[in-house]
């Protein structure tokens, strides 16, 4: 199979859809790997490292989008990129349809056939391709907000940790699952008060376990968040829903309730976001400020730390790259159920019903379009 990989074209998107080390694995399978000029360097890989491991460099996105039988990449296609998709191609990246109405007609117009990283699964109803970005986005979040409360850049002014004498700050943390423990692990670590919120009695069994009195639990209902959202410095909004849309849980009536310089990190933004007044910003412009609180709704958060993003994404989705290049993506999604779970869109039709019934498309079954 003739598999491609673009540069990356979002805002200060500097991963990358195949390390040298992952189209090294591809072309001793057989495969052919065509790498546009310059896609690796916001990691450190450079054309001479993708030439060794047996790659084809070729200039700009054309040849790939135009050639290539399967295009790999890490965030969703650009308008200019879903323009260049065409009837029969493989999509293999990440898409979060739910929220992006223009992006899912595109796709759907183009006749693509689009697997989504963050909808296939693992056992145990994971998400074993969307992990890694969200334990990365998850501590990340910490850092972010850390630097948001600063006051230079619009914040109330609190040291999360606190120094002797002087309480710490106060993290409220909005979902209890891999985003939600990786931030708390990080701001536990940085010494500031911890709450974290699920719906779950067995999620918060297990964070109540491993982190005994370093950070609290409360049960997320709609009276617990308005009492905690007035209490935090910062919140972190880490709520997700596979395939659909995440829940409004931070109304924009509860803003006058929180301290004036309070910060909220939207780290389900992809997902629509989970705070009623966010909406997606850049790393060149990552926050902005309503009712005195400051939102962080960067879109893209593990985009910052390309290196250590790129590699931890290439160990989970470079196995399933290696089976639809053996087997045709068909065979493929026929013998493993949960990659099936990560079509969402072929020949035309929506294949997740998440996606279908968010956007008003009529659901064709992954059975179905396998037939």
């Amino acid at each position: 199979m003739r598999i491609g990989c673009p540069t990356e074209i979002k805002n200060h998107e500097y991963r990358v859809g195949l390390t040298p080390e992952s189209a090294r694995e591809l072309v001793l399978r057989g495969n052919e790997v065509w790498i546009q000029s310059g896609a690796g360097l916001g990691i450190g890989a450079t054309d001479d490292q993708y030439r060794a491991a047996g790659a084809t460099i070729v200039d700009g996105p054309d040849p790939i989008f135009a050639e290539c039988e399967m295009v790999v990449k890490v965030k969703e296609p650009q308008a200019g990129e879903r323009a260049k998709l065409r009837e029969g191609q493989l999509l293999y990246t990440y898409l979060h349809l739910a929220p992006d109405p223009e992006q899912t007609a595109d796709l759907v117009k183009s006749g693509v056939t689009a697997i989504a990283y963050e909808t296939v699964t693992g056992p145990n109803n994971s998400l074993p391709l969307l992990k890694p970005m969200s334990q990365v986005a998850g501590r990340m979040s910490i850092q972010a907000g850390a630097s948001a409360l600063e006051k230079a850049h619009g914040g109330r002014g609190v040291l999360l940790g606190g120094v002797p004498g002087v309480l710490p700050g106060r993290v409220m943390v909005i979902g209890g699952g891999v985003v939600g423990f990786n931030a708390a692990q990080m701001a536990v670590g940085l010494g500031a008060d911890v709450t974290i919120l699920d719906r779950d009695p067995e999620v918060l069994e297990r964070l109540g376990t491993h982190f005994e009195s370093r950070a609290k639990t409360r049960f997320s209902n709609m009276a617990n968040i308005e009492q905690m959202i007035g209490e935090a410095e910062l919140v972190i909004g880490a709520v997700l829903i596979p395939g659909a849309a995440a829940p409004k849980l931070v109304t924009r009536e509860m803003l006058p309730l929180m301290k004036p310089g309070a910060v909220l990190v939207d780290v389900a933004i992809d997902q629509g976001g989970c705070f009623e007044t966010s909406k997606p910003t850049t790393h060149a412009e990552p926050t902005y400020v309503i009712d005195n609180i400051v939102h962080y709704c960067v879109a893209n958060m593990p985009g910052a730390v390309a290196r250590t993003s790129t590699y931890a994404l290439n160990n989970v989705t470079l196995p399933h790259a290696l089976r639809m290049a053996e087997l045709g993506w068909k065979e493929a999604l026929r013998q493993n159920a949960h990659l099936a779970e990560g079509l969402n869109v072929h020949a035309g039709k929506v294949t997740y019903k998440a996606v279908a019934d968010e956007l008003g498309y009529d659901y064709l079954p992954t059975a179905d379009a396998l037939a």
